[in-house]
């Protein structure tokens, strides 16, 4: 399965309206990004929305990154992976994450030891009929816990909400071999100003997700740096913004510091539309 180096990380490709988002998969099948990342933290028919994706491509992988494992059952997940990987071969990569105690509780359950629960759930695929082989399979990671998990129960991980700094100390603990997939939020637009305000828009309820701001004190920020909103330290540290050229850097930094693969996200004011010229303007910097 090749991912590419470059692959795209959008709410928008679930949640718009259905022909819409596959006619923009298409398009991104078509300009050469290697994979699709979707969301699946709040749950509903991650598989069934992945399955409309692959059929809109030719070529392009889709991840769900990622499926959130409190609200799907390890037998659920087993059936869904064999269904689409059967449909799709070497198309589907399976994204698995703890998510955050605010959703889970929402859903009426008792968020407690996520690690624990996610070995467990890790064992229960492997266990599966038919099981996930810890190849076909990559965790959301932050801390060095979960990295760990992710270089021995799975492909890899796929950090979410960092910075170049995290991309280089998760390669490092993860070793050699082990695949880094990093998600990166970026803004085209060269206003400072307009351009800190879609990233703080947008960073917004992260800062609030304890999961997130942890992640954020163990890599060098402090409380001053979280609160209003993110400080312009943060903003830019998480967010690559400026012309085509700058986000190019960004992506490029997150490679050089051992990501594999960088998941662009791409952010605008209007955050439920599905930014199609920006990843037409991108394509030629990023995947030339």
């Amino acid at each position: 399965m090749d991912l590419g180096r470059v692959g795209v990380w959008s709410s928008g490709l679930r949640r718009s309206d259905p022909a819409e988002s596959a006619e923009a998969a298409a398009e991104l099948d078509e300009l050469g990004y290697g994979t699709i990342w979707i969301p699946g933290g709040s749950g509903g028919d991650v598989f069934g929305d992945c399955r409309r994706l692959l059929a809109a491509t030719q070529r392009t992988v889709v991840a769900p990154g990622i499926l959130n494992i409190w609200m799907h059952s390890p037998a659920e997940t087993c059936t869904g992976h064999a269904e689409l990987t059967a449909e799709y071969p070497d198309r589907f990569l399976l994204g698995l994450g703890v998510s955050h105690e605010r959703p889970v509780s929402a859903s009426g359950q008792t968020y407690e030891r996520p690690y624990s629960k996610m070995v467990a759930f890790l064992d229960e695929l492997d266990a599966g009929d038919p099981p996930v082989k810890e190849v076909e399979r990559v965790l959301a990671a932050l801390g060095p816990r979960m990295l760990e998990l992710s270089r021995l129960r799975a492909r890899g991980a796929h950090p979410y909400f960092t910075n170049v700094e995290h991309t280089a100390a998760a390669r490092e603990a993860l070793g050699e071999g082990p695949l880094l997939a990093t998600e990166v939020m970026v803004a085209l637009e060269t206003d400072p100003e307009a351009a800190r305000a879609v990233a703080r828009q947008h960073m917004e309820r992260y800062l609030t997700l304890p999961n997130y701001t942890n992640n954020l004190l163990r890599h060098g920020f402090s409380e001053d740096d979280i609160v209003d909103g993110g400080s312009d330290r943060l903003v830019d540290a998480i967010v690559g913004w400026g012309d085509e050229a700058a986000i190019a850097a960004r992506v490029e930094a997150h490679l050089a510091a051992g990501a594999d693969h960088v998941c662009v996200q791409v952010i605008e004011p209007d955050p439920s539309a599905l930014p199609r010229q920006a990843w037409r303007t991108l394509a030629p910097v990023l995947l030339g």
